[in-house]
């Protein structure tokens, strides 16, 4: 049962990680302080490709900490 576990451990992981490299970086860094961001406009977050990213990559860490709370449990 914990090989099981542990495979499926490592492939969510491995698939948090494709879905966080894949995200686009949030534009700023130090022209965020001085108010100098590029506004997005017509671009609808709910349905953008990057809101899709995203909520994969909660859905999956969600699952890699089930999963490493279930293993811990099993032992």
């Amino acid at each position: 049962m914990t090989t099981v576990l542990s495979v499926l451990l490592i492939l969510v992981a491995l698939f948090m990680i494709v879905t966080v490299l894949l995200q686009s970086s949030e534009e700023g860094g130090i022209s965020a302080i001085s108010g100098q961001t590029a506004a997005r406009l017509g671009k609808s977050k709910a349905k953008s490709f990057e809101a899709k990213l995203a909520l994969a990559t909660k859905i999956a860490a969600g699952v890699f900490v089930a999963l490493s709370l279930l293993m811990l449990i099993l032992g």
